[in-house]
């Protein structure tokens, strides 16, 4: 068995493109939820949305797939980007929520 899949990482990310009024935070919240990650969701003044993920390291590469690729079915995503990725000893959510701004 894989070391990664139990490491925690913690990854900040924001999405452009047609990302609000499509349901884009409910859809990534109800993925985030469904690989079992934690974190939050929120739209941005620029038009974006952005948040952070924390989980296990090959769940949060999924979800980071996801968002540079799928979102929610209305979406039109231009692109998607990350930072600040780090290891976490432990995860500093205790779920996946949607910021309301």
């Amino acid at each position: 068995m894989s070391t990664d899949a139990e490491e925690f990482i913690s990854v900040d990310y924001e999405v452009f493109g047609k990302v609000q009024g499509v349901f884009f935070r409910k859809y990534t919240q109800a993925k985030g939820k469904k690989l079992g990650l934690v974190g939050w969701v929120q739209n941005t003044e620029a038009g974006t949305v952005q948040g952070q993920l924390q989980g296990p390291s090959n769940k949060v590469k999924q979800m980071q797939e996801w968002l540079k690729t799928t979102g929610s079915p209305k979406s039109q995503i231009i692109k998607a980007e990350f930072k600040n990725e780090r290891k976490i000893e432990s995860l500093e959510h205790s779920s996946f929520t949607v910021v309301r701004s």
